[in-house]
């Protein structure tokens, strides 16, 4: 059965409060005091103290067109993805010549040759390792991310494949745009990334086991999260309709994905949710019937580093640490389209 062997989260080295942060946007989104109060209540409802960002905040200020902001994002997403992989093979034990299939995702920025190849050369990875970049997913790629390394385990049981998500949210920021959708990602969204190592059923892992995985897609949502690509970047889509997708289907498919594998919501003990905001997390905790403390770890890591897109519920993750033996672990998260993943894990 497919293990999860390390996971290694890391942020950039520039760190704000969120006071801070919203203090230097403000005036850059908009020039209009009561819009820019409209924005400071946002931004401070978030619950979020501090975040990190992949340039010192000052420089917002001048950031460029995109095609420059995509050269940075290409600079810092390889170094944090060195840094990444790096430290989950150490603490794995495996060395980059070890490792037989990569995945790497981000929404935040595009690269041909793709992140992953940049680090071939960085890390010592192997020629003739496979590669699978990914776009678009969004903020479940993480989810998607570990389900996909597990099918491909699943077909390869000795091999050893990783997981590497970096979202540099900062960099799509928009000056001038007084949308509430841009109100409240610029209050949401941090830089970060992690790395996932996984093996196969033939080799020893110490970390939990994948039971298994479930997608699920909701028709008609592509206007309730994702970008509009626009020549001067990406223009962020987001709507209120989140929770509400939440309410209609997410009790439903937890319940039958459970019982398939014979578990009940009780039998959870670890719970692993994307922390897309606050009321992402409460609709989450609404819709199944659960106590909001059964979220801490999202909460907590809402609070410390932000959203991170498709690297936030890996930070869940690695602070979930090691559980007793035998608990089951439910990791999930959304994602444009609007579709969901589903991984059920268990400690050993």
């Amino acid at each position: 059965m497919t293990r999860i062997a390390a996971v290694a989260p890391v942020l950039p080295e520039y760190n704000y409060s969120q006071a801070e942060i919203t203090r230097e946007l403000a005036p850059l989104i908009s020039s209009d005091p009561a819009r820019r109060a409209v924005l400071e209540r946002m931004h401070a409802a978030t619950g979020i103290g501090t975040r990190h960002t992949a340039l010192p905040l000052e420089q917002y200020r001048e950031l460029g067109p995109f095609d420059e902001t995509n050269d940075i994002f290409i600079g810092v997403a390889t170094d944090l993805a060195e840094r990444a992989l790096g430290d989950a093979l150490a603490q794995a034990g495996f060395a980059a010549s070890d490792v037989d299939f990569v995945l790497f995702t981000s929404v935040t920025g595009i690269s041909a040759p793709s992140i992953d190849a940049l680090l071939i050369p960085r890390l010592g990875l192997r020629s003739d390792v496979k590669r699978l970049p990914s776009f678009g997913l969004g903020c479940v790629a993480g989810a998607s991310g570990i389900a996909r390394v597990h099918d491909y385990l699943v077909g390869h049981p000795n091999e050893v494949g990783v997981l590497i998500s970096v979202e540099l949210c900062s960099l799509t920021l928009r000056r001038a745009d007084e949308t509430m959708a841009n109100f409240v990602a610029t209050g949401l969204f941090g830089d970060g990334a992690a790395a996932v190592v996984m093996v196969g059923s033939g080799l020893e892992a110490a970390g939990p086991r994948v039971l298994d995985t479930r997608s699920a897609f909701y028709p008609d949502t592509g206007d309730v999260i994702g970008w509009n690509v626009k020549a001067s970047g990406f223009e962020i889509v987001l709507t209120a309709g989140v929770a509400d997708l939440i309410a209609r289907h997410f009790p439903a498919d937890v319940r039958s994905f459970l019982a398939d594998n014979g578990r009940v919501l009780a039998d959870v003990g670890c719970w692993i949710a994307h922390p897309g905001g606050p009321r992402v997390l409460e609709a989450f905790g609404d819709s199944l019937g659960l106590p909001r403390e059964v979220f801490d770890l999202s909460w907590a890591s809402l609070e410390k580093v932000g959203n991170l897109s498709s690297s936030s519920v890996l930070h869940v993750l690695a602070d979930a640490g090691p559980q007793s033996s035998g608990t089951p672990g439910l990791l999930f998260a959304l994602g444009p389209g609007v579709g969901a993943e589903f991984v059920l894990l268990e400690w050993p």
